[in-house]
Formats: C-alpha cells, structure tokens, sequence
C-alpha cells in the first residue's frame, strides 16, 4: 500500500483560522408556526368548550415552515447583513437565534446571551425618553453611576433632543423613527457579545445612519458580533462585509456583502 501524499497548509492560514472564534452556530435550523384553521372564533375558550362537552375533534393546524434547514457559523467581529423579499425569514431567524423562538429540529449555539433590537422592542410609552434610558441601561446591567453618566450621551446619539426637549417628555408623544432611534441608541451603548438589529438604521436620516454604521463598526472592532436585517442595500452594504440572502425560509447564499447584494439584485 503506497503513502499518501500529505497537502501542506500554511502556518499563517493555521494561525488564523484558529483566532476565528465562533460567536453563533446555526445546525440544520427547521421553525415551524402551527396554526388554527378557521375563524378566530371557532379556536376560543367557548368554542374549546364546546368540542368537549361534543366530544368533537380540535380544529385543522396549518403548519408553516417558516425556516428550513438554515445552517451557518458567525464569529467574533463580524457584521452580518440579512436580506431577503418580505416573509423570507429574515426576523423570525433573528428571533430564534435570540432564544426566543424554539426550532422544530436543528439547533442554535450562541456565546452569552444574544441581544435582540427591533423597532418594536418595549419602551414604557408613559415614561419620559430619559426615564427609559435609564431603566434599559439598568436591565442590560450597567451601573447606577455609569448610566447617569452616559444617559446624555445616548439622548444625544438617537438625536430625539435636535427639535425640542423631546428627552423630557412621555414616550407616547414621539414619532414611530424617533422610538426607534433611541431603542438603537439605548443597545448599542453596550458592548455586545452577539447584537441582532431589525431594521432599526432604516429609521432614520441620513445622518443618524451614519451614526449607526458608525457604531456598529465601533461594536464589531470590540470583538462583537452584529446581524443587520435591512430592506435597505445600502444600509447592509455600508455596514456589513458578510450577508445572508434568505428566500422562502431557506439559505440562498452566503459570502461577501457586495457578491451576495449583486445575486439579490440580479434574482
């Protein structure tokens, strides 16, 4: 029997995919949402009610399948961009990867605790914008003297004080972009192990994303890793060097931002 032949790989290439360290793995992902056929009215507690007392069978569950079979692995300081038309995946991907939505098979592994910032994520609408700095910094677990010290500085970056003393005033009274804005500036004034964004640097001016693009980059280089989804390319582009295109539930690709926009445009 003849020795085989051994390929010999660089030491520098060693070198560096052994610094890669995994900060998100993705296994063969499945995330099912089952749902009631029929009115609203015939899945009620009456409705419950009276197929027992019928004896009559529970309604048809329609099964969705939202995600199918996505696998990837993240690693520390990168910014990953997530594209794809609506109904694709996209978010409901960012929710199980925060823990929050249980895959059906498959699994997902994460360093820490992943953060989860969407553009509906709760303030308290009855408090002042400065009253919700200084309850999201305390439940990301800063201390009482540094979020006193840094509550002007996030008021300052969400720009919500640029038309008025808007941080003084309950959250009811700002727009849809000026709540969304200060939810990114309240993340994003923590360094995160894993930060998922929802669209939320589509929300506002030009020069509010600069800001963003600006901090997620700051995020990245302190060895975070940040997820991106955006309708908007050139969000993605200016923010992420890696996308994932997802069409139907499933990974249509995976590389560099500009290859992987490039294939989008072109579909």
């Amino acid at each position: 029997m003849g020795v085989a032949e051994q390929t010999q790989t660089p030491a520098n290439t060693i070198s560096a995919d052994a610094q890669r360290v995994p900060t998100v793995i993705v296994d063969d992902v499945h995330v099912i949402y089952r749902i009631h056929k029929g009115a609203a009215a015939n899945t009620g507690a009456t409705a419950a009610l009276k197929r027992i007392v019928s004896r009559a069978s529970t309604p048809n569950i329609r099964e969705v399948h939202a995600i199918k079979g996505v696998s990837f692995t993240a690693y520390q300081g990168e910014a990953i961009g997530l594209i794809g038309s609506n109904g694709s995946g996209k978010s409901t991907l960012l929710r199980t990867i925060a823990g929050l939505l249980p895959p059906a098979r498959g699994g997902v592994y994460t360093m820490g605790q992943p953060s989860l910032l969407g553009v509906n994520a709760a303030l308290l609408n009855d408090l002042s914008g400065e009253r919700n700095v200084t309850l999201g910094c305390l439940a990301m677990g800063m201390s009482p003297e540094r979020v006193k010290r840094i509550t002007p500085e996030i008021i300052e970056f969400s720009g919500i004080n640029e038309r008025g003393d808007f941080a003084s005033l309950p959250m009811r009274t700002y727009s849809s972009g000026m709540g969304a804005r200060l939810r990114f500036a309240i993340a994003a004034a923590k360094e995160h192990d894993v930060l998922l964004i929802d669209e939320a640097l589509a929300t506002g001016d030009r020069k509010f994303r600069v800001r963003s693009e600006q901090r997620v980059r700051e995020l990245r280089a302190n060895a975070g890793t940040v997820f991106l989804v955006s309708h908007s390319l050139g969000s993605i582009r200016d923010t992420c060097e890696r996308t994932i295109w997802l069409e139907g539930g499933v990974l249509k690709m995976d590389g560099p931002t500009d290859e992987v926009c490039k294939a989008y445009e072109g579909r």
